[in-house]
């Protein structure tokens, strides 16, 4: 069976809150592993930050959602957490720290629409998102 693959993606967000489509350097990761059928995971290892898949196709989406989010849980909401961030590890945890999705042929199974967005909400910042590429145990026995 094929050993499992992984790359540490560094990423640097420049605004408080905000979606990076990270679906293309996603596929470059498979591209590169040559990855035939299996599971893509992407894990965020931060407390303020997350991944999330959503559409990609009207940019003004992915500013709706940092919009709205922001409003649903707004900094300044006296919360107790003494560094000033709460409201961003709330809407880290709205979202998700991973994700996994299908690869079949060596392309991420997505709808139509949909993209990978690493989700920033304690920005700008120096941010990791880690990739690991798991085969699928009878396409790697082939």
């Amino acid at each position: 069976m094929m050993a499992s693959l992984y790359k540490e993606l560094s990423l640097r967000t420049t605004r408080r809150a905000e979606l990076i489509d990270v679906t293309r350097q996603a596929q470059a990761f498979l591209d590169e592993c040559r990855a035939e059928s299996g599971v893509l995971v992407l894990f965020v290892p931060h407390t303020t930050a997350g991944i999330t898949i959503n559409e990609n196709a009207d940019p003004d989406v992915a500013r709706d959602i940092v919009s709205f989010i922001s409003k649903l849980v707004p900094k300044d909401a006296g919360f107790a957490h003494g560094e000033g961030n709460s409201d961003a590890h709330i809407k880290s945890s709205l979202f998700s720290p991973s994700l996994s999705v299908i690869v079949e042929n060596g392309r991420l199974v997505l709808g139509t629409w949909q993209g990978l967005y690493f989700s920033e909400f304690d920005g700008p910042r120096s941010r990791q998102l880690w990739l690991k590429f798991q085969p699928d145990p009878r396409s790697a026995a082939r």
